[in-house]
C-alpha cells in the first residue's frame, strides 16, 4: 500500500469515514459469501427446506445493498483524496514563486495535477476494498473449510499462497512499465503546451513541420509503451486465473471421486465446491485492480516527489496559530500599517542545482517611503532580492526584516496583502479586464476599477467593444506590451492599502510612448510607498532616491540622489555636465502623456 497517500487518508477527517465505511462494506459483502454458500448447499441438498430460499435472496439483496455502499463510498473516498492533494500540490506550488516553479515544466504539471491523478479511482475504489478482502475473507473461508472437509482445507491452505507469490513476480514488471508509461504521458503533455505556446516562433523560423513530427515520435512512444503496459496487465491476468483453475482442479477432483465412492455426503461436497473458488477469488480480484491501479500510483508518486523535493529544497515556515484567533501568534502585519522598513541583514541565497548564489551576503536597508532602483546586469541577483522580499525565496544565510521582524516569522499572506507586485511580464487571465484589475481586490467596485484604470493611464480600456467586461485573450495575447503593463499597474492601484511596491523591470520591451506612460503611472504609484524598482532605463531609475547596482550576487554600489540629478548611464558612468539624460527626456514623455490624459 501507499505509504504517503495513506497518511493523507489519515490526515483528511472526510476521507478517513469514508474509506473506513467502504472497507466495511467490502468486507461485510465478502464474508455473506459463507452465509450464502452455506443456505444455496443446503437447499441444493435437500438438507434445508424450500423456506431457507427466502432467506437466501434477503442475503444476496443485503450483499448488493453492501456493493452499493461500497461504491458510493469509494466514490467519495476517490473524490476526496484527489482533491486534498490536488490542493497540496497547488498550494506547494504557489508558494514556491517564480524561481523555484521554473525548474517543473508546466505542461508536465498539468498532466499530473489533471489526468495524472484521476488514475487513482482505480486504486482507491478498486485495489484498496479489495486488500481488505483479500486480507479476511480467504481466512475465513479457510477455517470453514477445515471445519468441513479437512483433505479439501489443506489443498487450499498448501495452493492459495501461489496466487499472491505470482501476483508479486508479475507486479514487479508491471510497476516499471507502468511508470515508464506515465512518464511518456508526461513528456507527451508537457512538450505538446510547449509546442502549442511557440507556435508563432516556430511558423517564424519554419520548425512548425518538425516538431509536429516530434509530437508524432512522443506520441508513438507513449502508445507504445501503453501496449506494453496492456500485454503485460493481460498476461498477469492469464497467469492468475490459470493458477487459480488448476488449484481449483485439485480440490474438485478429488471431491467429486469422494462423492461418487460414498466416502463424502453431498451436503459437505457442494458447500466445499461453492467455497473453495470464493477463497481464491479476492487474491484474483486484488491482482487485477492491481494492475489496473498502476497508473494511479506513478502519478501520486510523481505528486510526492514534486511535495518533497519541493519541500526539502525551500522550507516555508510558518509561526504557530492563537488559539484565540487560529491566527498566527507573532508576526502578523495588519493589512492598512504604514510603510515598512525592509532590511536585509548578510543574505545568501543558493538554487537547488547551481553552483553559485543568487545573492552572496547581501545586506541593504530600504527605509520607510524610500524608493530604491536595484540595477545591474541581467543574471546579477535583482529578481531574487525582489523575491527575497516577497517571501517567494527564503535565504540560505542571513535574514529578512521588515520593521525589525524577520520575515519567516510573519504570516506571508498578512505581508502580502501589504504589497503591490508589477512584473516584467505581467500574466492576464482569461478573464475579463474588469476582472483582471481587481485581482489583488475582488471587493473593488467597478468604479474603484475605472479610477485604477485611469491612474495607471489605461484609458484604451473605454475603447474596447465592451469596456471593463472585454474578455481578455489568454496571456492577453490581445493588448500589446504596453498595455499589458499598464493593465498591471491598474492592479496596483486598486490595492490603495498596499504600503510596499516591488516592479521587475516594468518598462522592458516597450516603445516611448508606452514607457512615459508607465512612468507617469509609477510615480504617482510609488508615492508615500516603500518602493523597490528593478531598472533598466533611466526614465525608470530617475525616480529612485536610491541606485543600488547589483553584480554577480553581490551589491557594488549605493548611492543616494540628490534631488533634480540625472541618473547614471547604464554602464554606470556620470552624463557629462548640460548633457541631457534619456531620463531627462523620459521626463518630458512623461510630461507629456500627463498633459495628454489617460484617454490615449
Amino acid at each position: 500500500m501507499h505509504k504517503d497517500l495513506l497518511r493523507l487518508m489519515r490526515a483528511e477527517h472526510s476521507v478517513r469515514r469514508h474509506l473506513a465505511v467502504t472497507m466495511a462494506a467490502a468486507v461485510l459483502a465478502g464474508l455473506l459469501v459463507l452465509v450464502q454458500a452455506e443456505l444455496l448447499a443446503g437447499v441444493l441438498s435437500g438438507r434445508f427446506t424450500a423456506a431457507a430460499l427466502a432467506v437466501l435472496a434477503a442475503v444476496v439483496c443485503v450483499r448488493a445493498l453492501l456493493a452499493w455502499s461500497q461504491g458510493v463510498f469509494a466514490g467519495r473516498t476517490a473524490t476526496g483524496v484527489k482533491s486534498a492533494l490536488r490542493h497540496r500540490l497547488l498550494a506547494r506550488l504557489r508558494d514556491l514563486g517564480p524561481g523555484r516553479l521554473a525548474a517543473h515544466r508546466s505542461g508536465e504539471l498539468v498532466t499530473l495535477a489533471g489526468r495524472g491523478l484521476d488514475g487513482l479511482d482505480a486504486y482507491l475504489t478498486g485495489y484498496l476494498p479489495a486488500i481488505a478482502v483479500a486480507a479476511v475473507v480467504p481466512v475465513a473461508v479457510l477455517v470453514r473449510l477445515f471445519a468441513a472437509d479437512l483433505a479439501s482445507a489443506v489443498i487450499v491452505l498448501v495452493t492459495l499462497p501461489l496466487i499472491p507469490i505470482f501476483g508479486a513476480l508479475v507486479g514487479m514488471t508491471t510497476k516499471a512499465v507502468t511508470e515508464r508509461q506515465y512518464l511518456a504521458l508526461s513528456r507527451l503533455g508537457g512538450h505538446f503546451l510547449d509546442v502549442v505556446r511557440g507556435l508563432p516562433t516556430l511558423r517564424a523560423f519554419g520548425r512548425a513541420r518538425y516538431q509536429a513530427g516530434v509530437i508524432r515520435q512522443v506520441a508513438d512512444t507513449h502508445r507504445s509503451a501503453t501496449m506494453r503496459t496492456l500485454r503485460v496487465a493481460f498476461l498477469s491476468s492469464l497467469v492468475l486465473e490459470l493458477c487459480a483453475s488448476l488449484s481449483l482442479a485439485l480440490v474438485a477432483v478429488p471431491i467429486g471421486l469422494r462423492l461418487l465412492g460414498g466416502s463424502l455426503d453431498l451436503t459437505t461436497a457442494l458447500l466445499v465446491l461453492l467455497l473453495a473458488p470464493e477463497a481464491y477469488l479476492p487474491l484474483r480480484a486484488m491482482g487485477t485492480r492491481f494492475h489496473a491501479s498502476m497508473e494511479g500510483v506513478a502519478a501520486a508518486d510523481a505528486a510526492f516527489a514534486v511535495l518533497d523535493r519541493s519541500a526539502s529544497g525551500d522550507p516555508v515556515h510558518r509561526p504557530a496559530a492563537s488559539p484565540e484567533t487560529g491566527t498566527p501568534e507573532s508576526g502578523s502585519l495588519p493589512a492598512a500599517a504604514g510603510a515598512p522598513e525592509i532590511r536585509l541583514e548578510n543574505v545568501t541565497v543558493r538554487y537547488p542545482g547551481r553552483d553559485g548564489a543568487a545573492l552572496d551576503d547581501v545586506s541593504l536597508t530600504i527605509g520607510p517611503c524610500e524608493r530604491v532602483a536595484l540595477v545591474g546586469e541581467s543574471g546579477g541577483g535583482k529578481s531574487t532580492l525582489l523575491h527575497l522580499i516577497l517571501g517567494f525565496v527564503h535565504p540560505s544565510e542571513g535574514r529578512v526584516l521588515v520593521d525589525g521582524t524577520d520575515l519567516r516569522e510573519l504570516d506571508l499572506a498578512s505581508w502580502r496583502a501589504r504589497l503591490a507586485f508589477v512584473a516584467q511580464r505581467p500574466h492576464l487571465f482569461a478573464t475579463t479586464v474588469a476582472g483582471n484589475i481587481r485581482l489583488g481586490a475582488p471587493s473593488a467596485s467597478l468604479e474603484e476599477v475605472r479610477r485604477a484604470a485611469a491612474a495607471a493611464h489605461a484609458g484604451f480600456v473605454a475603447d474596447l467593444p465592451q469596456g471593463f467586461d472585454t474578455v481578455v485573450g489568454e496571456r492577453g495575447a490581445d493588448f500589446s506590451a504596453g498595455q499589458r503593463q499598464r493593465i498591471a499597474l491598474a492592479r496596483a492601484f486598486c490595492r490603495p492599502d498596499a504600503s510596499v511596491l516591488l516592479l521587475d523591470e516594468p518598462t522592458a520591451r516597450l516603445d516611448g510612448r508606452s514607457e512615459a506612460a508607465v512612468v507617469a503611472a509609477t510615480a504617482d504609484l510609488a508615492r508615500d510607498r516603500t518602493a523597490v524598482i528593478v531598472a533598466h532605463r533611466p526614465a525608470m531609475i530617475d525616480l529612485a532616491d536610491r541606485v543600488v547596482r547589483v553584480h554577480e550576487g553581490r551589491i557594488v554600489s549605493d548611492t543616494t540622489r540628490p534631488a533634480g540629478t540625472a541618473p547614471p548611464a547604464s554602464d554606470g558612468t556620470p552624463h557629462p555636465p548640460g548633457t541631457p539624460s534619456e531620463a531627462a527626456r523620459g521626463g518630458r514623455r512623461v510630461a507629456d502623456v500627463r498633459r495628454e490624459g489617460s484617454g490615449r
